[in-house]
């Protein structure tokens, strides 16, 4: 079957150089390639050799064609040729534009956690941009998460692979049956979704996007211990991800994107906001942070080429990070939120209570800010359960050692253990419980 589509003119491989591979999925391969001729380099997305794959691709390009504009993936072409170890058969593709800085989960995994909040904005009103026009055009995406949201080299952010999309029924005037099988990433998807006889439409996408924005300003995957199974049952009852920690942080515009997150995940999906509506949300709250934009864009940046490129931000008090867990570290850092009271107490006189009060009062902030979370638990010692000291180890960031301690030891521990924990912060992060000049 020939590929009908309107920039049909195929690329083959006496245009391309220097193949490299990026990634696997269910639909096959993707490579970046540099385009001798325009002078750039392509992602080229190969299909798997399957029935219905060749339409599935010519609609997937349609689909980039239809929903042209800055903030969706723009195709370049079509492939036809036989890329590097792909076997004597020809293969087709779609050559696409290649960004550069992967995307937004792994940015999560590159930062171990989130981006600035600048950026974390920023990232937002793209994604809503670029979901306003596809429902616009009458597309459904039916697979957004992290991994298809890509970046380019100034990290502005693109919605991409359409390998699920299709026409919206319910953006149809007619009643045409839409075809196809329930698609998705499981714990995007929204809770009337795991109903057999389900169909797709725009509310779909606008669950999808809220658990996104969750994951944007956590740094985080939502359920990260939950198989399929278990969010299959546990959606539809109205489980969420936990929402404590950034309820608590005081950012202008925070506190807008929360209640819009919460409105798109909404159990009923004719109480779900339009992409229209979520991108005048954030619209007004990037709008609040955009003159932070271009610093928040070069810290990451600047961290990215780092030979450590875990290292803690060092923001100022509009930029914050959640950064890996550094074994070994004499470095006392601030990760800076915006809160109406700093960090600190008297440090002379303190009773017991004194120092449970602190540390229960300043808990979103302390689990943001603290990075000797193990050597901390080692000063705690048989306080800390072996099964919560387990728990602690098998994290990978700090932010999630401190949730974990918070969750597992202080939680159930009362006023000693706390006190005991506030000792141990005291003597690895002085200036968190100090008074300036203090």
């Amino acid at each position: 079957m020939a590929l009908q589509s309107r920039r049909s003119e195929p690329v083959g491989n006496e245009s391309l150089e220097d193949w490299k591979f990026i990634g696997a999925g269910g639909f096959g391969k993707v490579y970046k390639a540099r385009h001798k001729d325009w002078g750039f380099d392509v992602a080229i997305k190969l299909i798997h050799h399957a029935d219905g794959a060749v339409m599935s691709l010519c609609q997937e390009a349609n689909h980039m064609d239809e929903a042209a504009c800055p903030y969706v993936l723009r195709r370049c072409g079509i492939y036809e040729g036989y890329p590097p170890k792909g076997g004597p058969s020809m293969q087709r593709g779609i050559v696409m534009e290649f960004m550069g800085r992967g995307s937004i989960q792994t940015l999560q995994k590159d930062l171990s956690g989130p981006p600035p909040w600048p950026l974390a904005f920023r990232f937002a009103h793209h994604v809503a941009l670029g979901m306003n026009f596809l429902h616009q055009k009458k597309i459904l995406h039916q697979d957004l998460k992290p991994c298809n949201v890509l970046l380019n080299d100034d990290l502005n952010a693109k919605v991409a692979d359409f390998g699920l999309s299709m026409v919206s029924t319910s953006a149809l005037t007619s009643n045409t049956e839409m075809t196809g099988v329930v698609g998705g990433s499981y714990k995007y998807m929204p809770p009337e979704s795991f109903d057999i006889s389900y169909k797709p439409v725009r509310a779909f996408d606008v669950y999808s996007y809220g658990v996104l924005l969750w994951s944007i300003l956590n740094g985080e995957e939502p359920y990260p211990a939950a198989d399929r199974p278990r969010v299959e049952l546990r959606i539809p009852m109205g489980d969420r991800p936990p929402c404590e920690t950034i309820e608590q942080m005081e950012v202008e515009g925070l506190k807008d994107l929360i209640d819009l997150m919460k409105r798109c995940w909404n159990e009923n999906p004719s109480e779900r906001p339009t992409f229209e509506c979520c991108r005048e949300v954030t619209e007004s709250v990037l709008s609040q942070h955009e003159k932070d934009v271009p610093g928040a864009v070069y810290q990451v940046l600047t961290q990215l080429a780092s030979p450590q490129s875990h290292q803690h931000f060092n923001n100022n008090v509009v930029f914050r990070s959640a950064p890996r867990m550094r074994k070994q570290s004499n470095d006392t850092v601030d990760h800076p939120i915006r809160v109406k009271n700093p960090v600190s107490v008297p440090t002379k006189n303190l009773t017991v209570a004194d120092k449970a009060k602190f540390v229960d009062e300043n808990r979103a902030v302390l689990i943001q800010s603290v990075s000797e979370v193990l050597a901390i638990a080692e000063e705690l010692g048989d306080m800390v359960h072996p099964e919560a000291y387990s728990a602690i180890e098998a994290k990978t960031t700090s932010y999630g050692q401190m949730r974990v301690i918070y969750q597992k030891t202080l939680r159930s521990g009362g006023d000693v253990v706390k006190a005991a924990f506030y000792d141990a912060l005291k003597k690895h992060h002085p200036r968190l419980v100090e008074r300036p000049g203090g």
